[in-house]
């Protein structure tokens, strides 16, 4: 499947609309990138969004664990095919569309997909590092999604001190750092899906 530049510049705009509906400052923040820039990140803000709902949306709370888990199964499938340039649907269009413009690997994809796997199974989080794995997977790995995209200064990157430094720890940690304070804003919200982060 191949869009036309005209849808697939509407499938951007979808990805627009919906980045603008649920993440709202974040949102404004995209506002100060290029054009090409803010469309990449939109379109994996709503890949990972979408990754996402497949647990924790209000019709996924109805489901049996066998069929979370069999979804997922599936959304990694999708995701494998998307990254050997397979496209189903709009959304893996701007996918593959800003895999192409920002070179980047499967992995940060598919530990996400981990992540969501680990609310099938831990209610509970008995220690910091297992916390810590559970955030890595489902926000670090989004510091590690976007960083090609958003790159590093140029400015920075030739100074005579610096040797080009890779920015993939300080991605990884602010997402570790987003996803802590997720928790502690839903601990009451989380608690009532019988889910406990805290350890």
């Amino acid at each position: 499947m191949t869009l036309a530049a005209s849808d697939l510049d509407a499938a951007f705009e979808a990805c627009r609309r919906e980045t603008a509906e649920w993440a709202k400052t974040f949102y404004l923040g995209t506002l100060l990138l290029p054009l090409e820039k803010r469309r990449a990140i939109w379109a994996i803000y709503v890949w990972c969004r979408r990754t996402d709902e497949l647990m924790d949306s209000d019709e996924a709370q109805s489901r049996s664990v066998d069929e979370l888990a069999e979804r997922l199964d599936r959304w990694e499938e999708k995701t494998r095919e998307l990254f050997s340039g397979h496209v189903s649907d709009d959304l893996d269009a701007v996918m593959l569309d800003t895999l192409q413009r920002f070179p980047q690997g499967i992995q940060p994809y598919l530990d996400m997909i981990e992540g969501q796997r680990m609310d099938l199974s831990w209610t509970r989080y008995p220690t910091f590092e297992d916390l810590k794995l559970y955030c890595y997977r489902v926000a670090g790995t989004v510091g590690l999604m976007t960083q090609g995209v958003m790159g590093v200064d140029e400015a920075y990157t030739s100074a005579p001190w610096s040797d080009c430094p890779d920015p993939s720890d300080a991605a990884v940690a602010l997402g570790i750092a987003n996803q802590l304070t997720n928790i502690l804003r839903d601990v009451g919200e989380d608690r009532a899906r019988g889910r406990i982060y805290l350890p």
